[in-house]
């Protein structure tokens, strides 16, 4: 448990970061709506993240039809909790409707960065 809470810190830390840093930029060059659509949705990308990790648990030792209802709950609650963001967005204009998508994957272009950041890295370790 206490391994996925290091991944859910390090990937987590790593897109808020990111996403208030290019918000930032963002809104200094005066595009507001997508600093706060990039934040929002990184905000909700994180809080699946967490409660992805939160029910893995809950899934170890149970009947196939147990662990098949959870599982398919946890997934429809994520979906109804990633679509706050995307209705927010259409219904309101202080949010990019592209920027909250963008967000909304945030946590996975971490994952994706991170994996290939460390790809090249053994690649050009190796060749040396």
């Amino acid at each position: 448990m206490e391994g996925i809470r290091q991944t859910q810190k390090k990937y987590g830390s790593a897109a808020l970061s990111f996403a208030i840093i290019t918000g930032f930029i963002f809104y200094l060059v005066g595009l507001v709506p997508i600093c706060k659509g990039l934040i929002l949705g990184t905000l909700f990308s994180i809080l699946n993240f967490v409660l992805m990790g939160e029910t893995l648990p809950m899934r170890i030792d149970r009947s196939k039809r147990s662990v098949f209802v959870i599982a398919l709950g946890s997934i429809f609650f994520r979906y109804l909790l990633m679509a706050i963001p995307i209705v927010m967005a259409i219904r309101y204009e202080q949010y990019d409707l592209f920027a909250v998508i963008i967000g909304i994957f945030m946590v996975q272009l971490m994952l994706l960065a991170d994996h290939l950041l460390k790809f090249f890295k053994d690649r050009i370790k190796y060749k040396n």
